[in-house]
């Protein structure tokens, strides 16, 4: 098992610390939610901690329960701030290289606002 780094200069990383603008919606003590700056759908918002967490594995064995309940309601609360609570919504989480993770900083996109379609085309 290879041990993660976490990159301090990585984009949300400089978000959290205000060297970026993002366009937030929502915002607690361990999380921020933001529209994606490039939308994949009406509806593209990111939930990140705001903790040091490269990914999900990484996540679940060094953030807090706190950190993790609040993640979880973050994701739910996004939903309903953006209005796709009842129509439905997709969450997805891009993790390492082979998951197409471009930034390394645990994040789950919430996408909605119109039908998604399948996860992958064959």
């Amino acid at each position: 098992m290879s041990v993660k780094t976490y990159d301090e200069d990585n984009i949300f990383a400089r978000i959290l610390r205000g060297e970026i603008p993002c366009d937030k919606l929502d915002e607690c003590e361990h999380t921020l939610c933001f529209r994606d700056i490039n939308p994949q759908a009406p509806v593209h918002l990111l939930v990140i901690p705001k903790g040091a967490f490269v990914d999900w594995d990484d996540f679940a064995a060094h953030a807090s329960a706190t950190e993790q309940a609040a993640f979880v309601r973050a994701v739910g609360r996004a939903a309903k701030l953006a209005g796709v609570d009842a129509s439905g919504w997709r969450l997805l989480s891009n993790i390492g290289a082979h998951g197409h993770q471009e930034v390394p900083h645990l994040h789950v996109h919430i996408l909605g606002g119109e039908p998604i379609g399948p996860l992958r085309a064959r």
